[in-house]
Order: structure tokens, then C-alpha cells, then sequence
């Protein structure tokens, strides 16, 4: 194959996408079947799914392409590169993130051909029902090892499988997973039949490789750095052992385990379980060793300045209200301020440090390369390494945003910025943190250097494909002595081994696993078919219970009251009994509050061909069934909380509820006893029920996990819209507010802007007339008003009246 050989298809530009065997062998079976294709990071898995969404467009004139992307760097480089490949207008190659308002994306998606998203997005418009998968004949699921436990990848798989009408799935990933269950688990979550497996022992992909040397550098550390640790060290055996007295743990050794902490912190959990005092003394304990194992990580492994950095936002989060004991304890015990103290006197570096820069100065000046990446696990070494570095060299940072410590980020544009310019040589040294692990498709480099082992396998293959791509790399780990760096070094050689020993497995045993695959997954052609599901016996379960329906009562059994003897439902449709299915297919809406995304309940609902689900930032409970039916979910610990002193009473909630809603419902949610979860007297709880249902007239209804919950909800929301002919209103029926709530309920109604917003604006502006008529600018002057909030508000109030059509 010459080099000006280029796949030639009416949806691709021609010259872009170089016509390699093994890519054409990879997109030839992707597009026969939902495929997994593993690759080596570098050698264009894009451009296999680029391939088989050029294919499936060009068949299905009407359809779209998904392509889903963990990463908001990675999605605006997966965009880049498809519209600079594909023969489609830029506009239809479109981008959604958290950045991009939701009104907007669901405009965006009805007209775009290509889709590029992080999966959370696509997963609240589906839950919200902003938009549809039907006619997306292609789906991408790139860095495809996330798709285990809750990660949104698991649930748009299911949906697509489900909604499409001609689907196709392509996973893709350099690392599947750390062993052959794992990658069989990434497999039946995305409902993948077929994996194509190529490693670089296959002729063609060598072609395109070169080795990578990897050496294992070791760094002694200097005596005041021991100090450091040792003093942080004594704490730890001091914590251990009082947690010894609790009989938790025989570990006395700083040098426990995690596992061994995570074993401490289940039997202490099982202690507050029972209610006994210990639990928590020692939970507060556990904390500290988990703090302090931290601060001796970063003093061994990363520099004195990130030990320090860390000491000093532990004694501003002492400081802070409500400030943790287990952090007072620890910035005011003796030897963690001698610690500090050392810390703070350290003026030297560590000598990471500058053994980085002189294999820096041996890659860019002795040897003439052009490129550097140093990969670092803390920020605060990044902040600092890139601080150093830049003394003698052109580098910059590259660290995700801003985190819950308070340490600053990059945001997604200044992401996107400084990769440009490291691939177009305006600097020559990237420091970055994890965020650029992950298919980014930095610049093949001349050295990859790591700052510290990396103990997962997936995380140290992405970071060495970034080098050997186009000519031979070289790959540098630092490891301190006799540290936990050493432990890190072991770890990760014998993941590393046991992944490219797996994909070597995977590639010969992929027949067998794709056999295995289609026993052990539900058919994918049965997906929404209407197929009844069968009972124990093998039969079709009956809808209304079968024989058991002649010994006790059904749904339709269940009529609703008359109106008359009904408080507040003198205009209720003629009642008629709940059915547990709509008869006549009618579809039922919840509306749900963004934050109850937390639990599985949303998108089980938004899974059910009977409902359609809504998301908005609600004022007033967790769901709305229709004009007068809110629903207030609290699990047992939750419900707990409120009487113990949480952020909102269960009565301040009440409260809310009984203004908005005539038939305001509380669910408690839990198959355990309310009475024996927390140490509260079950004389207390009885009160509180009792006053719910009498004095607030609220009803309070048990449930027994997510999946009754989500019933229950369908069932009402029915009786509610089917069967009572109600609408459903995220603001409630009733009218009986004060001119305040009335003027909060007003400004609040716009999207976009919620009750404490509203307030903000109404306590800035006086009336709802000034803050309808203020400028965008003056709109941004108060508080939580930012300028994609101030232009939504300017663009309802000053927008010509648009009915629906």
C-alpha cells in the first residue's frame, strides 16, 4: 500500500483518511454486527467507527450517527476530526455537552446527521425526553471499558437497543478491561455480538508501530522528605492502634493496605449498624488515617510543595463551619504540625524533580526532539512541575476544572487551546494530570515520562500509546525508593502483563466469547418487541394475575371514591378503576427533578413505552403526576436525616407541598424496619408520620426499593392523567400564595431559573416588572445569574409570542 493510497466513498474528503488494511478489515465486520474493537491507542479506532458511520449514513439517507465520549476535550477532537473528514456541512456535525443549554440540544439533534456527546448528556435528554434514538443507525461508544455498574454508558445502550429501528453498535478501546470478565461485562452492557481483536504481532498493524522503550527509573529521597513521612507515619500507628482497641483491625503498620481499610471501615459500619457508639468514634478515626495515608502519598511520591499545598487546605476546611472532628483532630495533633512544620522549612526539591528536567534536557536538547508529556497524579505537582520546568523549557499545564478543594482549573475552551497549540510546536512540554489519558489525540512525542507508577493497567496502556506512533519513543517511570511507589511499580507491571495476556486470550477465543455472548445477553432482536415475559413455570404471565385474581383483589377492583365525598375534587373527571396498563396505549408523563438522576428510578420510568419522562430543577417535591400530585421521595436514611437536623426539615417540605399541591404524596423508600435503621426512638418517628398525614394531610406511602417506587409512580401518574383525565403542572394548582410566593412563582417559571435564583433577581431588582425589563448585563449583577441564565431570561421576555404548533 503506497502512501497516497486513501479510502475513496462519497461521505468521506478525499486524501483524509489513509486507506490502511487492518482499519478496512476492522470497519468491514464492524458494520455486520455490534462489534468491539480492540485496538492500540494511536492507531485510528476513530477512523474504524469514522469508516462504518460513513457506510451507515450513506444507506439510510434519513439516519444519524451517535458518537459518545467520556471527556469534553474528547468530544470536541472526535467532532474536529469527523467534519473535517466527512463530506457533510459542519452544522450537521454538532457537539453536545454540559455546556450546551438544553433547549438548545434538542433543537441541534432533529436537524444534525452526526452526533458527538458525553454519555451523562445524552442520558438526561433521553430521561427528559428531549430527544429520540429511532433513527440513529449508528452508535459509538468510544473508551467503552466505563460501560460497568451505573456509568450512563449502560443505560443509553439499553435505550438504543430498544428505541432504534435499525441500530448498530460499535465499543471501542485500546483496554478493554483488566481481565477476560471484565471485557465479557463491557460486552453485554452495550449489547456487543462480535469482538475484532488486533494487536501490533498482526502484520499490518506493525507496519504502523514502532517499539516503545519503557525504563523504571529509581529515585533515592533525601533525609528531610523521610522526615516528613516519618512524622506522619507515627500518626498513623497512633490511629491504628486506637482502632485496634476498638477490635476493628490488628493492622498496626503505616503501611496498611487499602484493602485492609476498606475492611476496617465494613466492620465499623456494621458497629453503628447496632447501634453501638464505637462505630462512629472509629469512623472518625478511619477518616484521619485515610487523610494522613494521603499526605504521606504525596510527600514520597509527588513533592514536599503538594504536601504542603494538601496541609494547608486541611487547616482551612478546620476552619470552616462544620468542619469534620476527624479534620480538627488533624491539623491540631502535635506531630502532624511538626510535619507540617518540616514541610514548610523544606526549601529544596524533591528529586523527581530534577531528574525530570534532565531527561527533558537530554530528549529536546542532546537529542533533538521536539515533544514532551509529563504525566503526574496531583494537581498541585502538576501546578508546580509545570512552574519548575518552565524555567528552562516551553511548557504548560493541562489539568481538568476546578475541583472541591478549590484548586483551579482549565476550563473546556482553554482545554481545547492548549492542546492546539502543543500540536502545532508553540510549546514543547505538556504537564498533565489524568485528563489527557483518554484518546485525546495529543501529538506523537518523543517521551512520555511518569512523574509516578500508575497501578491500573487501563491508565498506564492509554498514557503509553501517547508515544512510538510515528517513530520510536521512549517511556520513563520515576520510583522512589522504598516507597509506595515501589508497591505501585509491582502492581502495575503484573496488571499491565495480565491485560496484554488477556487481549492476546480475548483475540483467540473471540469465536468462543461471541458464543458465549449471544447464550448469555437477551437477544437484542427482542428488544421492545411487546414479547409478555413468562412466569416460573415457563407459561405467559397473565396481566391481571391469572387464577390468583379469583382469590384476592385486582387493581380493577379498586374503584376510586366519588367526587362528593372527596375534599378539593369537585372538577375530577368521572373515576374509574386503576388498571396496571392503559387498554387504549395512552401514555402517561412524570415530571422529574434533575437532582432524583442520583437513583435509577428516572430512567426506569423513561425505559416503559406507557411514560414519557420530563426533567426540570422542580421547586416543590421529586416527581409530578399532574395538577395536584407531587411526589416527595425520601429513602429511610433520608427521611431520618430530616428529623435529626439535615439542610430542610421533613416539615419545611410539608409545608411546600400543602401550597403547591392538593394531594401532595410521601414515599418511603426501603425494605428494612424505619424503626431500627438509626438510633431514633420509634416514639419520634410515629409523631412525625403522624403530623405528616393529619396535620399537613399528606399521604405517606411505603415502597421497598427503587423498582416499587417506579411502579407506584406509573400507577398514580395513570389514575391521575388516564383514568381522572388530570394535566400535569410542575407548578402546582394551587393559588393560594402570598403576593411574595406569587412574584417568586412568576420570575421562577422561566427556564433556566429557579426559586433561589428568583429571589436573587426579585431582592436585586424590587418587582418582577424590573427584573423583566432590566438589560443582560445589569441581569448578571445578581447573584447565581450568570450570561447564558441573563440571555434566557432576555430571550423570553423580549421574544415575539411563539404558540405551539
Amino acid at each position: 500500500m503506497s502512501e497516497s493510497a486513501y479510502v475513496d466513498h462519497p461521505m468521506l474528503a478525499d486524501g483524509v483518511i489513509e486507506a490502511r488494511q487492518y482499519q478496512l478489515q476492522l470497519a468491514a465486520a464492524a458494520r455486520e454486527d455490534h462489534t468491539l474493537v480492540c485496538l492500540p491507542t494511536g492507531l485510528g479506532k476513530t477512523t474504524v467507527s469514522l469508516l462504518v458511520t460513513a457506510y451507515r449514513l450513506a444507506d439510510d439517507a434519513g439516519g444519524k450517527s451517535l458518537l459518545l465520549a467520556p471527556t469534553k476535550p474528547l468530544v470536541e477532537q472526535h467532532a474536529a476530526f469527523y467534519r473535517e473528514a466527512l463530506t457533510l456541512p459542519d452544522d450537521e456535525i454538532v457537539v453536545f455537552t454540559g455546556e450546551t443549554r438544553p433547549d438548545d440540544r434538542e433543537e441541534m439533534w432533529s436537524d444534525a446527521r452526526v452526533v458527538v456527546a458525553t454519555p451523562q448528556v445524552v442520558e438526561n435528554d433521553l430521561v427528559g425526553g428531549r430527544v429520540g434514538l429511532e433513527d440513529v443507525v449508528h452508535c459509538t461508544f468510544d473508551e467503552c471499558h466505563r460501560a460497568t455498574g451505573d456509568y450512563a454508558y449502560t443505560y443509553i445502550a439499553e435505550r438504543y437497543h430498544a428505541d432504534a429501528l435499525n441500530p448498530l453498535v460499535t465499543a471501542m478501546s485500546a483496554s478493554p478491561g483488566g481481565n477476560e470478565e471484565d471485557i465479557r461485562t463491557v460486552c453485554e452492557n452495550l449489547g456487543v455480538r462480535n469482538v475484532e481483536v488486533m494487536t501490533e504481532d498482526d502484520a499490518d498493524v506493525g507496519e504502523h508501530t514502532y517499539d516503545t522503550d519503557v525504563q523504571w527509573e529509581r529515585i533515592d529521597l533525601p533525609e528531610q522528605v523521610v522526615e516528613v513521612r516519618d512524622a506522619i507515619n507515627e500518626v498513623i500507628e497512633d490511629r491504628l492502634e486506637k482502632l485496634r482497641e476498638l477490635g476493628v483491625t490488628r493492622v498496626s503498620s503505616p503501611d496498611v493496605s487499602q484493602k485492609d481499610l476498606n475492611k476496617i471501615r465494613a466492620k465499623l459500619q456494621e458497629l453503628i449498624d447496632n447501634d453501638q457508639s464505637e462505630g462512629y468514634q472509629g469512623m472518625s478515626v478511619h477518616a484521619e488515617v485515610m487523610k494522613l495515608r494521603r499526605a504521606v502519598e504525596l510527600v514520597e511520591t509527588q513533592s514536599v510543595e503538594s504536601v504542603r499545598r494538601y496541609f494547608e487546605r486541611q487547616r482551612n476546611a478546620a476552619r470552616s463551619s462544620g468542619a469534620s472532628k476527624a479534620s480538627q483532630r488533624l491539623v491540631s495533633e502535635p506531630k502532624v504540625k511538626e510535619a507540617m512544620r518540616k514541610a514548610d522549612e523544606f526549601d529544596g526539591l524533591h528529586p523527581k524533580f530534577r531528574r525530570a528536567r534532565m531527561l527533558l534536557a537530554e530528549t529536546l536538547g542532546i537529542e533533538g526532539g521536539d515533544r514532551v508529556i509529563v504525566f503526574t497524579e496531583s494537581r498541585d505537582t502538576a501546578e508546580a512541575l509545570t512552574d519548575f520546568l518552565g524555567e528552562h523549557f516551553d511548557a504548560q499545564r493541562f489539568v481538568g476544572q476546578g475541583d472541591a478543594d478549590g484548586s483551579d482549573g482549565m476550563t473546556q475552551k482553554e482545554q481545547r487551546e492548549t492542546l492546539e497549540e502543543f500540536r502545532a510546536g508553540e510549546f514543547e512540554v505538556l504537564v498533565s494530570t489524568s485528563v489527557a489519558e483518554e484518546g485525546l489525540d495529543v501529538p506523537e512525542v518523543d517521551l512520555v515520562l511518569f512523574f509516578e507508577p500508575v497501578p491500573t493497567a487501563i491508565r498506564s496502556v492509554q498514557r503509553k500509546g501517547r508515544t512510538g506512533r510515528q517513530t520510536e519513543g521512549k517511556v520513563v517511570v520515576l520510583m522512589a525508593e522504598d516507597t509506595r511507589d515501589e508497591a505501585y511499580f509491582w502492581i502495575s507491571r503484573r496488571r499491565e502483563q495480565e491485560m496484554e495476556d488477556e487481549l492476546k486470550e480475548l483475540k483467540d477465543l473471540a469465536d468462543d466469547i461471541e458464543g458465549d455472548l449471544g447464550e448469555s445477553q437477551r437477544a437484542l432482536d427482542d428488544y421492545g418487541d411487546g414479547t409478555p415475559a413468562e412466569a416460573d413455570d415457563g407459561q405467559p404471565a397473565e396481566a391481571d394475575g391469572g387464577d390468583a385474581g379469583d382469590a384476592q383483589a385486582g387493581l380493577t377492583d379498586f374503584d376510586a371514591p366519588d367526587p362528593d365525598d372527596v375534599e378539593g375534587s369537585e372538577d375530577d373527571a368521572e373515576s374509574v378503576a386503576a388498571r396496571a396498563d392503559s387498554d387504549d396505549g395512552e401514555v402517561v408523563e412524570v415530571v422529574v427533578d434533575q437532582r432524583e438522576l442520583d437513583s435509577n428510578i428516572a430512567r426506569d420510568l423513561s425505559k416503559r413505552d406507557a411514560v414519557d419522562t420530563r426533567l426540570e430543577t422542580l421547586s416543590v417535591g421529586d416527581y409530578v403526576l399532574s395538577d395536584r400530585v407531587a411526589v416527595e421521595r425520601k429513602t429511610h436514611g433520608d427521611f431520618l436525616d430530616t428529623l435529626l437536623g439535615g439542610d430542610r426539615s421533613i416539615f419545611e417540605q410539608a409545608k411546600d407541598l400543602t401550597r403547591h399541591y392538593t394531594r401532595p404524596v410521601l414515599f418511603l423508600e426501603g425494605d428494612g424496619d424505619l424503626y431500627a435503621e438509626r438510633n431514633v426512638h420509634p416514639n419520634a418517628i410515629r409523631a412525625a408520620l403522624a403530623s405528616l398525614a393529619v396535620d399537613w394531610g399528606i399521604s405517606v406511602v411505603h415502597t421497598r426499593g427503587e423498582d416499587d417506587t417506579a411502579d407506584l409512580l406509573e400507577t398514580i401518574a395513570e389514575r391521575e392523567q388516564t383514568d381522572n383525565d388530570r394535566e400535569v403542572s410542575a407548578h402546582g394548582e394551587k393559588a393560594a400564595k402570598t403576593l411574595g410566593e406569587q412574584q417568586e412563582y412568576v420570575v421562577s417559571a422561566i427556564a433556566d431559573v429557579g426559586p433561589v435564583t428568583a429571589r436573587s433577581l426579585l431582592e436585586e431588582f424590587g418587582t418582577v416588572e424590573a427584573v423583566m425589563t432590566a438589560r443582560e448585563d445589569d441581569l448578571t449583577e445578581a447573584d447565581g445569574v450568570g450570561q447564558v441564565t441573563a440571555e434566557r431570561i432576555r430571550e423570553v421576555v423580549g421574544s415575539d409570542y411563539q404558540p405551539d404548533a
